[in-house]
């Protein structure tokens, strides 16, 4: 198969992958923010695990909004506005840490993520578009590359400045007087305002960029397509779209889920025995190996057949969790970890395999794929509901099943693509 184009527009390519990368690390900052809270509001797993099913449940409740805002608005202000709202979101952490509420910091999660539930919705498909179909995959690929680079940097920056301040234990917390426990909810909580202050500006700063650069436009769907164009029962129509919606389901709630006990899981005596900023810089190797494995999944994806390289990166996946799932030491970590470098070019091919074809239904099936993401919502709340029970180490049979989904689903996309040139041929 000859190589295929990378863009056609490498400028307006560089300029998304910058939103991408932001909105990857205010993501990759849940992974810290999650053991932090569970410490400061004395939090079970099912509870902590709140934070990633306010943040990923946003993605369900605002993304066919969303898709109706891009389609008044374009790709390009579509990106700004989520990067505003994304902005709003991060501010609201302050009075959330001021007011030691845990139920303020959900609420200003759900904020966040609905602004990066429209950069999800404005930014995936217009990467796909940027060239010929056939790269699709190859170039979103490229962009959640820098997404992972942004995945990468937020655990290290987090840990240095949320989770280096010593949480005390429940019982040394008991032999504080009143007013030292008063003082100390403050200071932990506060960890996160400086952080999120500076996303917040960052945010806005970068809207303001996009705006000013004259991105093209490329097959905008405006409100009259969309209302002229068939309906979601029309557009679910298609197979490749349903399994592919279930495909993002389960490999956002897998990949989210991973990363969400990373910390806990590794700082368990019989795992890695080591602190939790410590353990963060292993979370940062995680999304670190997704993002070297999507640079070099862009190459592969321009020779390779997309489904194939997808059931084969999903399969080494379940086999490594699988092997942490039954060992323990330098084994269970070190396979854990690796997981992510297999991640990497799931989520990418998922997407562009699952609106292929749509043409001018792209705009809903792009909402119900970002709908799909909701996955990253209730398979981690699950495995927290499983964790609490059975322990944590055996409830990573609950992402391994949803690995298994993907391999099949490869499998059998591989499968039908070949019958459908048979057919041509």
């Amino acid at each position: 198969m000859p190589a295929r184009a990378a863009t056609s527009h490498p400028l307006a390519l560089a300029v998304t992958t910058a939103v991408f990368f932001l909105w990857g690390f205010l993501t990759g900052l849940n992974d810290v923010l999650i053991p932090h809270l569970k410490a400061v509001f004395e939090l079970n797993y099912a509870r902590s695990m709140l934070i990633q099913f306010t943040f990923f449940g946003a993605y369900f409740v605002m993304s066919l909004p969303a898709g109706r805002v891009v389609a008044r608005l374009g790709y390009r202000h579509g990106m700004v506005a989520g990067l505003i709202v994304a902005g709003l979101g991060a501010l609201a952490f302050l009075p959330a840490a001021q007011l030691q509420s845990y139920a303020l910091f959900l609420g200003a999660l759900f904020v966040l993520a609905s602004g990066i539930t429209l950069l999800q919705v404005a930014a995936n498909p217009y990467v796909s578009l940027l060239g010929d179909e056939a790269g699709a995959s190859s170039r979103l690929t490229l962009a959640q590359a820098l997404n992972s680079l942004g995945h990468t940097l937020a655990p290290a920056f987090g840990g240095l400045l949320i989770l280096s301040v010593a949480v005390l234990g429940a019982d040394a917390f008991a032999q504080l007087s009143t007013e030292q426990q008063i003082h100390y909810r403050a200071d932990q909580a506060a960890a996160v305002q400086l952080p999120y202050l500076g996303l917040g500006l960052t945010l806005f700063a970068l809207a303001l960029f996009v705006y000013l650069f004259r991105l093209p436009r490329l097959g905008e769907t405006t409100e009259r397509d969309l209302a002229a164009a068939p309906g979601y029962a029309a557009t679910l129509a298609h197979r490749p779209l349903r399994l592919a919606i279930i495909g993002i389901f389960v490999y956002v709630g897998a990949e989210v889920s991973i990363g969400s006990f990373l910390i806990n899981y590794l700082s368990r005596p019989e795992i890695g025995a080591m602190s939790e900023a410590a353990a963060a810089n292993y979370v940062s190797y995680y999304w670190g190996g997704a993002m070297l494995g999507r640079f070099g999944g862009s190459l592969l994806l321009r020779v390779f057949a997309p489904a194939q390289l997808l059931m084969l990166f999903a399969a080494i996946a379940a086999s490594l969790l699988l092997t942490s799932t039954l060992s323990s030491g330098q084994l269970a970590l070190w396979s854990i970890v690796a997981v992510g470098l297999f991640n990497s070019i799931l989520f990418p091919t998922l997407f562009t395999l699952g609106i292929q074809g749509l043409g001018p239904l792209t705009a809903r099936g792009s909402s119900l794929l970002v709908m799909a993401i909701v996955g990253g919502a209730v398979v981690p709340l699950l495995q927290g509901l499983l964790a609490d029970r059975i322990g944590l180490q055996p409830a990573f049979v609950l992402p391994l099943a949803c690995y298994a989904y993907i391999v099949w689903y490869g499998w059998q996309h591989g499968r039908s693509a070949a019958a459908a040139r048979a057919v041509q041929a």
